[in-house]
Order: C-alpha cells, then structure tokens, then sequence
C-alpha cells in the first residue's frame, strides 16, 4: 500500500495518495493519532489531506472490513534561515548567493520579492541560488520554500548602475585635497570613487549626490584626470574629467 507524497509539512494541509486493495468506503485514515480528512475514495485508492504533526508517523486505512497495515509518513518543519551570504547585488541579477539554515533539503524554490529561483541543495544546512532580475532597484524579502513550508526573514537589496551627471568645482592642484561634490543617480550604494583611477575618499550625501576628496595625482603632474564611481551594479564616468593644474610659480 505506497502513500504519495510520503513527507509533507508540519503545519498540515498536504494532499495524499494512498493506493492499495479493497480500500472502498473507507471510514477513517489516521496519521498517527490524528484523523486526516478524505476527499476521495475508491476500491484502490484514498485522497487524504493531512493533519498537522511532527516526526515520523504511522497511516493506516480503516474500512468495514478492517484496518490497514501501516505506513511511514514523515513530518518535515518550515525551514529556518540563519544566514545570507550577500544582502545586495545589481539589479540585472546573475549572481549566486548562499542561504545557510536546517532543513533546507528539500527547498524547491527562492523567492526574491515575487520572483521565484531554483535552488541548488548543498545540504539540509546549506544552499545556493542564482538572483534572479529585479523589477526594481530597492530592497525585497527573501523566502525559501521546502516540503515543510516557507521562511523568511531576510531581505535582499537590489542596486542599479549608477550615473555621474556633473561635478564641483572641476579642477584641482596635483597634490590632491579638493572637496568634489558629485551628482547622479543610483549613488547611495557606491563603493569606490576614483580620479584617473587613483581611489579617492568619499561620503554618501544622498541618492542624488557624494563628496569625494581629490586623491594626489599618480605621477604628481597636471592634467585631465576621469571621475568614476562604482557599485554592485556597475560603473560611471563623467563625461569631462576633472582637471588637476599646476598652481603658480614666480
């Protein structure tokens, strides 16, 4: 007498199979100590949806004419999430992260916000996921679903690429020192600022706008140098160049 699915979920609800012999006007189906409720029955078969219940637990089938041998049903938790290896990433999507937790053997799907990724199972404590493409940059929840429910509990920031529309003032001395005030779009997950690819030290102000602090020149000359920023998603130079000139001489 095979029972399909064999494992559901805790909380109950799961529809099952049980096929056999002479099961036709079944009364009870018991999963464990708890009574599942029929919802189809015939000579071969009888549809169930489960109870609640935890562990491993013997169904049996009674009819008229008796009560079935048993078979093993196994319980299986909502899975926990203890860890997610990266919060943010660019909102095309594309790269892996690593969810960590118990009882995630049996997930079947990621979701990030409303969209749903395959899993890659690791182990019960461990698996992997390719971020799916974001509708739109911002944060989102991140689920896992598996035979025994879902969880979530963590969120997932999707970051666009950034832009640099202008910077103030635009020139410098070689030495480096000059506070630049640069605005965009996307800036308020930049992580590096450069002048001629020299990295700078920088604040977020907002969104919209940085301040960075000129880097020395590399060579400690004059001249044009690129402002880029970079995120998660991307990089962004400036359409002119900040210019380092020489200060003077008598």
């Amino acid at each position: 007498m095979p029972i399909s699915p064999s494992q559901g979920s805790s909380a109950g609800g799961q529809t099952v199979v049980i096929t056999g012999t002479n099961l036709a006007g079944a009364t009870a189906v018991r999963f464990g100590g708890k009574l599942a409720t029929i919802t189809a029955n015939n000579a071969t078969s009888v549809t169930v949806t489960t109870p609640s219940g935890n562990g491993v637990v013997p169904v049996t089938v009674t009819t008229p004419g008796g009560t079935s041998n048993p078979l093993n049903f196994y319980y299986i938790g909502a899975p926990f999430k203890s860890a997610l290896s990266t919060s943010a990433g660019p909102l095309a999507g594309g790269n892996t992260v690593t969810i960590n937790g118990t009882g995630l053997s049996t997930a079947t799907a990621v979701n990030f916000g409303g969209t749903a990724a395959t899993p890659t199972i690791v182990s019960d404590s461990q698996i992997t996921a390719v971020v799916p493409a974001g509708a739109a940059a911002g944060a989102v929840g991140v689920s896992v679903t598996t035979a025994g429910g879902s969880n979530n509990g963590f969120s997932y920031t999707y970051v666009d690429t950034p832009t640099v529309t202008g910077f103030t003032p635009t020139s410098g001395p070689p030495s480096g020192g000059t506070a630049v005030t640069i605005t965009g779009t996307n800036l308020s997950t930049t992580q590096s600022v450069t002048f001629g690819g020299v990295a700078a030290s920088f604040n977020v102000i907002s969104d919209t706008s940085l301040s960075a602090v000129s880097p020395p020149t590399a060579d400690g000359q004059p001249g044009p140098a690129d402002i880029a920023v970079t995120n998660l998603a991307g990089s962004a130079t400036a359409a002119t160049p900040f210019q380092y000139v020489a200060g003077p001489g008598i």
